[in-house]
């Protein structure tokens, strides 16, 4: 299920140029939107640009004749299932951690009885300045959830956490957020498995045979797993992610490991292989950097083949999970494959993907899930959206 509608309340940084991006993702899920401009935010964006996205008043007077005759503060503040933060300045957090009311941002957020979510934006030294991290953990203690902010350039040539998340990110995170307010945990008491990212197998002591698979979709996997409430354990190749709130995390390199890792944490009811297992490793590592270039002559080099954690899983005996999902990552014929996949490795469900584009470092994913009873095809959506529906198709499994 997701938001019906959103208070987007647009703050006075530079990132306020992605509101109409935000708007768009969220118009995108079924979500609809009305915004707050700050008098700052109108200096990075137009009324009239969010106006024609959203086809609703876009508010910014707190003393608006038309609106405040009817408390309009009051009923903006009320009207949404959600209020949206997006930028969150040092300002405006700073002005509704300490009860400040003097314009219509902070007074709808001091007047609102609904969830608040920031995604804070600002150079990474006001970030990092105590009297900044005093009001989040006042605003965090008050209820008040964040998303970000993430790390990388600035506007102001710095670098560091600062810049806000994603328009796409934030989006997401809206309908995680929902999805666990109305869930009823229907997995509370189950225990899960999940592998994601990518494994690494060495040829010497600074190369290795990999991959491109990011974790992104076996983290929002694990994710919403947790958030249905089960109890999840997260084995991880060598990714960039941070780890997952609630969950267990596991962080190994080599296939050999990531089978081992697993195979310590049974038994459980549920698991979910998302990993991009390497097939073949080097016979040996070299101990010393190979010398490949010049007058070196190439190394001969002998693959052997990995241990299939999928099928070991599947095929486990008295400790196989109820459920054994794998994941069929193909750059053609993808339903015959995966259906292939199915029968040989023995699980019971197989999410199938055509990689072929950029699905591996993307934020979207478009499946086949591929049961017994035949496939379903799911529409492209963001990995979080994902890995909510794989979460619900869990819990009616279990259910039945």
């Amino acid at each position: 299920m997701s938001l019906k509608r959103v208070l987007l309340i647009v703050g006075g940084g530079i990132s306020a140029y992605k509101a109409p991006e935000l708007v768009r993702a969220l118009d995108k899920r079924g979500i609809g939107c009305r915004v707050i401009l700050t008098q700052a935010g109108s200096q990075f964006v137009t009324p009239l640009t969010l106006a024609s996205l959203t086809k609703d008043d876009v508010h910014q007077e707190l003393f608006n004749l038309t609106h405040e005759a009817k408390m309009g503060h009051i009923e903006l503040s009320r009207s949404a299932d959600l209020v949206l933060v997006a930028p969150a300045t040092a300002d405006l957090i700073g002005k509704v951690a300490h009860g400040l009311a003097n314009d219509l941002a902070s007074t709808a957020l001091l007047a609102t009885d609904k969830p608040v979510l920031m995604a804070p934006a600002m150079n990474v030294r006001m970030w990092e300045h105590p009297a900044v991290q005093r009001n989040l953990a006042t605003l965090r203690a008050d209820g008040v959830h964040f998303i970000g902010p993430d790390e990388g350039a600035m506007a102001c040539g710095e670098f560091g956490l600062g810049r806000m998340a994603e328009p796409e990110a934030i989006a997401a995170a809206i309908e995680v957020f929902w999805h666990k307010a109305c869930s009823d945990k229907p997995l509370q008491g189950k225990r899960a498995i999940v592998t994601a990212g990518p494994t690494l197998e060495a040829l010497d002591p600074i190369r290795f045979l990999s991959n491109r698979s990011s974790g992104k979709q076996g983290y929002a996997i694990a994710h919403a797993l947790a958030e249905a409430g089960a109890e999840v354990t997260l084995v991880s190749g060598p990714t960039a992610l941070n780890d997952v709130p609630g969950v267990s995390m596991v962080r190994v390199e080599s296939a050999r490991e990531m089978l081992e890792a697993c195979q310590s944490a049974l038994p459980v009811d549920i698991f979910v292989a998302v990993a991009a297992v390497a097939d073949w490793r080097p016979e040996t590592k070299a101990e010393v950097k190979l010398k490949l270039k010049g007058d070196a002559k190439a190394p001969a080099m002998t693959l052997v083949e990995n241990p299939d954690i999928l099928a070991t899983i599947a095929q486990s005996g008295p400790k196989r999970p109820k459920l054994v999902i794998g994941f069929a990552a193909e750059t053609h014929e993808v339903l015959a494959y995966a259906t292939a996949k199915r029968t040989k490795k023995g699980c019971d469900w197989v999410v199938a993907n055509d990689v072929s584009g950029d699905v591996m470092g993307g934020e979207s994913n478009q499946i086949l899930l591929v049961t017994a009873e035949g496939h379903q095809s799911w529409p492209e959506a963001p990995k979080a959206q994902i890995a909510i529906r794989l979460a619900e198709e869990i819990s009616a499994y279990f259910k039945t």
